[in-house]
């Protein structure tokens, strides 16, 4: 199928993918689980849920393969791959236009609350980032990499954890501190306000600033920046005042989806009602805080969790 591994198409801390072409020549993506986790359980999760999902923004699983302890996952090819290397790209490369990420934003949430609400069990993604959104020829986004994903009943309201899962940077705090609210399909809802935040800004929501140790949290910045009524720094970049107007709908829609409390973040559907309104309707949420967090880094990096980076406590320079 894939040629003896002849084309690679990116590895990560799962494994790595491949082009592959079937005997119909339908060409696919050949996911190939190297380092599979709790006896597979990250095979069986995958499998599990997204056999389960047809949605237009939800990865097609065509098929998988085991051979002994090689664990193999088949989907359709993405021919614009990652959504990251188009929110993350100096400008003029790889470049889509506001509109366009405005419509990459509205199908992810439509991926996402057809995951929350349209299945016969709910089922929570738990790594909503920029890496595991995937591109189409048209570039309709596809949710992708079920991993680390849970099932549970439509009526269920909150699941219970062994360990925090998530990728630092999108990760909801509630999977780390139990006395902000329970773990709900609300932790995949600040994933996407981090990830939303990430599209509007064209940049990510931590890094440290130059030349010393300190770091600004961008979203607490912006938020103080439409409190005081200032002319946005990210939405100024934009000369057409049609951009300005959705760059400032998605900034604040993200803003209400990272609320620190759980019950405070809207439902995906509430999400995608706001992202399709007037933005003139949207009110300015409370200002995203975690500074009762803050003090507590030190302990949250000397547990054991399996993550790939740290929580979204201070990010981006002006």
């Amino acid at each position: 199928m894939t040629q003896n591994f002849k084309n690679k198409l990116g590895e990560g801390g799962y494994g790595s993918v491949f082009r592959g072409k079937l005997r119909s020549g339908h060409i696919v993506a050949v996911k190939i689980l190297s380092k599979s986790k709790g006896n597979g359980q990250d095979f069986i999760n995958e499998i599990a849920t997204i056999g389960r999902i047809h949605h237009v923004n939800v990865i097609h699983l065509i098929g998988f393969c085991v051979h002994s302890s090689k664990h193999a996952l088949v989907y359709d090819f993405m021919a614009n791959g990652s959504l990251e290397k188009y929110i993350f790209s100096q400008e003029g490369i790889n470049f889509l236009s506001c509109k366009k990420f405005f419509d990459i934003s509205i199908g992810v949430a439509r991926g996402i609350e057809y995951m929350h609400q349209g299945c016969d069990m709910q089922i929570l993604h738990f790594d909503i980032k920029p890496h595991n959104i995937l591109l189409d020829e048209n570039f309709i986004p596809k949710v992708s990499d079920f991993g680390l994903a849970r099932l549970c009943p439509l009526d269920n309201n909150n699941v219970s954890l062994t360990a925090a899962r998530g990728t630092l940077g999108y990760i909801a705090p509630e999977l780390f501190y139990k006395n902000i609210g329970g773990v709900s399909n609300k932790a995949d809802v600040y994933s996407f306000g981090m990830l939303l935040m990430e599209m509007a800004s064209r940049r990510k929501n931590c890094k440290s600033a130059t030349g010393n140790s300190s770091k600004v949290y961008f979203p607490s910045w912006v938020h103080d920046q439409l409190s005081q009524e200032k002319n946005v720094e990210v939405v100024k970049t934009y000369i057409d005042e049609a951009d300005s107007t959705i760059t400032m709908k998605m900034i604040i829609v993200a803003l209400w989806c990272i609320q620190l409390k759980p019950s405070d973040r809207p439902t995906m559907d509430k999400v995608i009602e706001m992202l399709e309104g007037e933005v003139e309707s949207l009110q300015i949420p409370p200002k995203p805080s975690l500074c009762q967090l803050d003090n507590n880094i030190e302990h949250v990096q000397k547990t054991t969790y399996s993550m790939h980076s740290s929580i979204p406590s201070l990010t981006l320079q002006r």
